[in-house]
């Protein structure tokens, strides 16, 4: 095993008290000799190598931070005829393509569930339940650390700053969180599931996302007064036959949705599908123990030779991607010069107030996608009404 940090420790804590699964934890690589360890130091070492050229090891479990040694890690192992499982939701995405044609050429498994959701075993689900089905649209609360701070603005009336640092406090969110509060983890996970949900691989930098840093208390006042909740929710969805469109914005999410009940660190995936129509999955997002247990649970489909297929590729023909779409949104701006910053397509509601105004109206996605350094920059929001993207 690489790494032995909260996700590392939830795997090996998880490991110890399962008693279905034929595993053991042979050797454990880390970076730092001098942190102090749970487990004795005869299990640690700080030599890659003592791992990836062990002929004993047939399982290699990868659970750093650095995405990109990690990637050499990864490629080592499956190059020299190891099964990999990974919870690194960045390396996979940025490199999924060369991933799969690793696996093929040397006849191994990598595996990722950890990667996205959590607990949530959505990515099994899409590659075995929806394997031949016909998908609409997946979206959800993909981030238990941004939809954490949400829910203490929105129950607590904490303030974005105190919320984050509670969230860092209570072990959702990391030191440095810029990856979870930028949207850019979910982006992440969107791309890893838009491949095995409809068989496209779209990099994350193609991705638009906009992530919570700009949510206000004012936006919170606005979404409590209407009986609404803000979410953070990534989305892909077809338009018309042969197209998909895919992006991550704030949400409002009225009473009566699904993902209104889902709070604190739980993650919520809804898939839309032709016959199976919609299903929802909840479970916890954030963590050692919910992501270790994912993590274990794909150790356990390693020992009975399991390997995605990813059999939506097939099925992709004349598919392809656009931003070409329009979103129906709130923008909502405390300065003045700002009203110009956005072109919207149509409005139909503005609201010009003493601390802040708002539009509501059409924009198109590549207007967003255009914007987005202005929009980071700005004292802004922008968020989703939920409407079907046209």
């Amino acid at each position: 095993m690489f790494g032995y940090g909260v996700v590392g420790q939830g795997l090996h804590d998880v490991l110890e008290k399962s008693t279905g699964v034929r595993a053991e934890i042979r050797r454990i690589c880390v970076k730092d000799k001098h942190k102090k360890r749970r487990l004795p130091l005869r299990y640690f070492t700080f030599d890659k190598r003592d791992i990836l050229e062990d002929p004993e090891v047939n399982l290699v479990v990868e659970l750093i931070d650095d995405a990109d040694e990690a990637f050499r890690i990864v490629g080592e192992a499956l190059s020299s005829g190891k099964n990999v499982v990974t919870a690194n939701k960045k390396m996979v995405a940025e490199h999924l393509p060369e991933l799969i044609r690793l696996q093929q050429d040397s006849h191994t498994s990598l595996l990722y569930e950890g990667a996205v959701c959590g607990a949530v075993p959505i990515i099994r689900n899409l590659e075995e339940y929806y394997d031949h089905e016909w998908l609409g649209s997946v979206r959800g609360i993909f981030n238990g650390s941004t939809n954490y701070i949400l829910t203490r603005m929105y129950k607590d009336g904490l303030a974005y700053t105190d919320a984050l640092q509670e969230a860092q406090e209570q072990g959702f969110a990391e030191s440095d969180p810029w990856l979870d509060v930028s949207g850019m983890d979910a982006t992440y996970k969107l791309s890893i599931i838009i491949e095995h949900a409809f068989g496209l691989n779209i990099r994350p930098e193609d991705i638009f996302h906009l992530g919570i840093t700009g949510i206000s208390n004012h936006d919170i006042r606005y979404a409590a007064e209407k009986k609404m909740k803000i979410k953070l929710v990534p989305y892909a969805g077809r338009v018309g036959k042969n197209s998909l469109t895919a992006f991550v914005l704030p949400r409002f999410i009225t009473g009566e949705k699904q993902l209104y009940q889902v709070d604190n660190e739980y993650n919520g995936v809804i898939v839309e599908a032709a016959f199976a129509e919609k299903q929802f999955f909840f479970g916890k997002g954030a963590g050692g123990h919910p992501t270790g247990s994912a993590v274990l649970s794909d150790i356990s489909a390693n020992a009975y030779d399991y390997a995605y297929e990813y059999k939506k590729r097939r099925q992709t023909r004349n598919f392809t991607y656009t931003t070409d779409v329009n979103l129906n949104v709130y923008f909502r701006y405390l300065n003045p010069e700002d009203r110009a910053l956005l072109e919207f397509t149509d409005i139909s509601e503005t609201c010009s107030g003493r601390e802040y105004s708002y539009i509501i109206g059409k924009i198109n996605l590549r207007e967003l996608m255009e914007k987005s350094e202005q929009l980071n920059q700005k004292s802004v929001s922008v968020i989703n009404l939920g409407d079907k993207p046209t």
